[in-house]
């Protein structure tokens, strides 16, 4: 396998690159998860923050998320070419040089992790600076290619924007920021093994260890079962914190409910029967657990809002 980033490209063979490919360089749909679930760790937390300081410190946050996409890029380029799902991202489809993807990614960590510690407090910025090395060299240097459980434990990354809003509005990291991280911590394995049971081939073809091309689809199926039975304590274990109440309880007691059903499905096909329909259930899964995730945030943020009060006053009440 030739390594894209050792690959010199000339002028003549090189498409110009345009806004949107640096755009797309930075991972903006990964990146508008990450503002999300920081936006609404920062708007639940029991400190308010000035607007423009929130502001800053959201945008900051979403740059260091673009950091850990461009490098995240730049170091996978040789294996994203070979699948379809990410052939076409700038680095591999030769319209970004790798060089410049680093030069970017490195830019944009140094300044989001300095202008957050302005912006905000040190603690906030050091877990951000975290996040992108855990993102860029523990996950995509070390763990995607090493062990099959390379999303179990990257999945780290992705779970600590909450945990960082938090912080930069209280200084401090709380019970509420723990269970938020472990919310997403817990969800990302069946989240993406749900997309690795319909994309096997992609992973087989560029070497990297998923669990599907490891263990097989059987086990697969088992470990998103058991992963997503594993999720539901904790997700309803966040509404008796100070975050959560009677409107985030009964979102997460429907979600949890779905994505249950779901996986227990999942387990009990056949690989015939998924051949058969396209791997539609699969698929169904996969988009089902997004709007699961963005719902349990959007009940966060619900309950944070002064018409939830009388409820949760009432909760309260009978819960006490």
């Amino acid at each position: 396998m030739t390594d894209i980033r050792a690959e010199i490209t000339t002028g003549q063979d090189r498409a110009e690159a345009g806004f949107g490919d640096y755009v797309q360089l930075l991972k903006p749909r990964v990146m508008s998860l990450v503002v999300f679930t920081a936006l609404v760790g920062l708007l639940v937390a029991p400190m308010s923050l000035h607007p423009v300081e929130a502001l800053a410190s959201i945008i900051f946050i979403a740059l260091g998320a673009g950091a850990s996409g461009a490098l995240n890029m730049w170091w996978d380029a040789d294996i994203d070419r070979l699948m379809r799902r990410t052939a076409r991202r700038p680095v591999p489809a030769g319209l970004v040089e790798p060089g410049e993807a680093l030069a970017v990614g490195l830019a944009l960590s140094l300044i989001s992790v300095f202008m957050l510690g302005l912006a905000a407090n040190w603690l906030a910025a050091g877990l951000l600076a975290f996040t992108i090395f855990f993102y860029a060299v523990i996950y995509s240097m070390w763990l995607k290619r090493w062990t099959p459980h390379n999303i179990v434990i990257g999945g780290a990354a992705g779970a600590f924007p909450p945990m960082i809003g938090w912080v930069v509005a209280t200084g401090h990291v709380g019970i509420e920021a723990v269970l938020m991280f472990a919310l997403i911590f817990m969800w990302t394995p069946p989240h993406f093994w749900a997309l690795a049971l319909f994309m096997k081939d992609d992973y087989g073809k560029a070497g990297v260890p998923m669990l599907t091309v490891t263990h097989g689809r059987r086990v697969t199926r088992a470990q998103i079962l058991a992963y997503t039975l594993a999720l539901v304590p904790v997700a309803l274990g966040a509404g008796f914190t100070s975050i959560g109440g009677p409107v985030y309880l009964a979102v997460a007691l429907a979600l949890n409910a779905l994505f249950v059903v779901g996986a227990f499905g999942l387990w009990r096909r056949t690989e015939e029967a998924a051949l058969l329909d396209g791997y539609r259930a699969e698929k169904r899964f996969f988009r089902f657990s997004l709007l699961y995730l963005f719902l349990h945030f959007a009940a966060f943020l619900a309950e944070a809002t002064p018409w939830a009060e009388p409820l949760r006053a009432s909760f309260t009440f009978w819960g006490s």
